[in-house]
């Protein structure tokens, strides 16, 4: 896929890997990958996590059908509101500024835009009508 596109983000609340199990058996669904927060290359701070969450999904990809979606165990054992969001593609860091800060008027900033070991820029914000949004640039090369 060429950006700009938007695919759904997942947070399961601890239970990633039973949804990705359950979906396998009755959706026909396909793991593409899964990294472990445990196997991240930028370790979490302290107290971001709750205790024992090593073995937790940080990050996964999976189809159903032509569908590509994403998501994780999230960063607590509680249910996000929605427990969703949409994860969008730009091609550069000046589109994702541009596109970043319209969200962001009248919303709220969860994550500053910035570089991680995934992607050179990625960010994230709820935008005035409540809905959480990942941007994000195709990942480093």
């Amino acid at each position: 896929m060429n950006p700009p596109y938007i695919q759904p983000y997942l947070a399961f609340a601890g239970h990633c890997e039973a949804a990705l199990a359950h979906y396998q058996k009755h959706l026909g669904a396909e793991v593409q990958m899964v990294m472990k927060f445990s196997e991240s290359p930028e370790p979490c701070a302290e107290g971001q996590l709750p205790e024992n969450w090593g073995d937790k999904v940080m990050h996964c990809s999976f189809s159903i059908g032509s569908s590509v979606l994403m998501g994780s165990d999230g960063w607590s054992a509680e249910k996000t509101e929605g427990g969703h969001c949409m994860s969008l593609t730009v091609a550069d860091a000046n589109e994702a500024k541009r596109v970043f800060d319209a969200l962001a008027d009248g919303g709220n900033v969860f994550m500053p835009l910035g570089e991680t070991f995934w992607s050179p820029c990625f960010g994230m914000v709820s935008d005035r009508f409540g809905i959480s949004w990942m941007v994000t640039t195709p990942e480093m090369k």
